[in-house]
Order: C-alpha cells, then structure tokens, then sequence
C-alpha cells in the first residue's frame, strides 16, 4: 500500500484506538499511555495490512491493536519513549505548527509526513508521543471547577465482535458455519444439523469444541 492509502487507514480508524483503550481503564495504567500504545499497534495495522485478503481493516487491526496495549501492561505498566524519539516529536510539532500557520488550518498527518520527509506512520507516532492526556472531564466556562464532557456509548462490544470476527476466520469452514448458523443466524442445534449434514448430538459436541477454542483465543 502507498504511502496516501496508510495515512488514510491511520487518519479514519482512530476512533478504533478509543475504543480498544476504553477496555483497559481502570486497570493500573493511564489512558494516555494505553491510547498512545494503541497508536502504535494501529500504525503498524495500517502498513502491513492487505485489502486483496477480502477482510475490512477493522477486523485486522483490532487484534494488532488489542496486542500492543497489553504489552503496556506485560511492560510493567509504562510505555517507554526513548530521547530520540522524543527530541524528534518536539521537532515534528514546531514543524506541525509552522505547517499550520503557513495553511491557516489544521494539517492531516500525510501533509505533516510530506513535509518532514518521513512517511505517515511515522509521522503519526510523532504526534502521539507529543499528545496530552485524553480527559473525560473539562474546565466550566469560568474555569473553575470540572465538569462531565459527553463521550459516545461505551465500544466494548464494537471490539469483542471485531475480535470475533477474526477469531472465526481461523476455523474450518465447517465450524465456521456452525458457529454462524447458532449464534448470528440463532437456528436450533437440530436445524443446524440437518444444514450441515450431520446428527444433532454431532453439533452439540462439535459446539461445545469450538466455544472452548474461542474462547482460548479471545483471552490470549
């Protein structure tokens, strides 16, 4: 994929690092530390993620995503930034604000990539390293006290089916189709039985198999 396609994919499914991070308050780590690790896993979603597999890029980066925000917590609970990298964000955002200026308006990371020489995953590892804490709550008019900020409904369950869904794609085509005529179709084990050629007491155990490798997999 061309350097404009990754910027997009990056730029468009941000929203997906939200809702990944969201799983994981609460549990000993900041949100910054687990969006800015989600970042990561999502710009490396977006360079090695192939649309001729017939798959959406949310079904592919979720578990990528899902992946590098547990390694904050496997890490100890803190997402190193080395010098480097920092002195490189600081330059990536003066350069950002000249950008800004020169435009007289907010520049997307392919633009800022474009001028920095780098390419856009890159660029966008740059912007988080230098992003602010996410809040939740924000000042009053008067600036005097906080106040509750509106957020959308909880995307948990946005995740767990994404994840799901490419936990399903490591099945046999049959046991796939099972699952699928159970849960997401909600046919009886007798109806699934006579689609898939086979004895109910066949589906029944089949099921009982492949919920128990699910779930194995959805709590790696």
């Amino acid at each position: 994929m061309g350097a404009e396609q990754v910027d997009a994919l990056i730029t468009e499914n941000i929203a997906l690092v939200h809702a990944c991070a969201n799983r994981f308050r609460g549990r000993g780590a900041e949100y910054e530390e687990l969006f800015s690790a989600g970042c990561v896993g999502l710009c490396k979603a977006a360079r090695h993620f192939d649309p001729a597999r017939g798959f959406a890029f949310s079904t592919y980066a979720v578990p990528v995503i899902l992946g590098e925000i547990r390694r904050v917590f496997r890490d100890g609970g803190a997402l190193k930034v080395g010098r480097t990298l920092k002195e490189k964000a600081r330059r990536a955002m003066r350069v950002k604000a000249q950008l800004e200026t020169e435009l007289q308006r907010e520049v997307t990371i392919g633009e800022l990539a474009e001028r920095l020489g780098i390419t856009a995953a890159e660029a966008a590892q740059l912007v988080t390293v230098s992003m602010p804490v996410l809040s939740l709550t924000g000042p009053d008019e008067q600036n005097e006290k906080q106040m509750d900020v509106p957020v959308p409904p909880p995307e948990g369950p946005l995740c767990d089916s994404l994840a799901l869904e490419t936990v399903l794609q490591k099945l046999p085509d049959r046991d796939e189709k099972l699952i699928r005529l159970r849960y997401f179709d909600g046919l009886t084990q007798s109806k699934t039985a006579a689609q898939l050629g086979m004895s109910q007491v066949q589906v029944s155990r089949r099921e009982k198999a492949i919920l128990l490798f699910l779930r194995e997999q959805m709590l790696k």
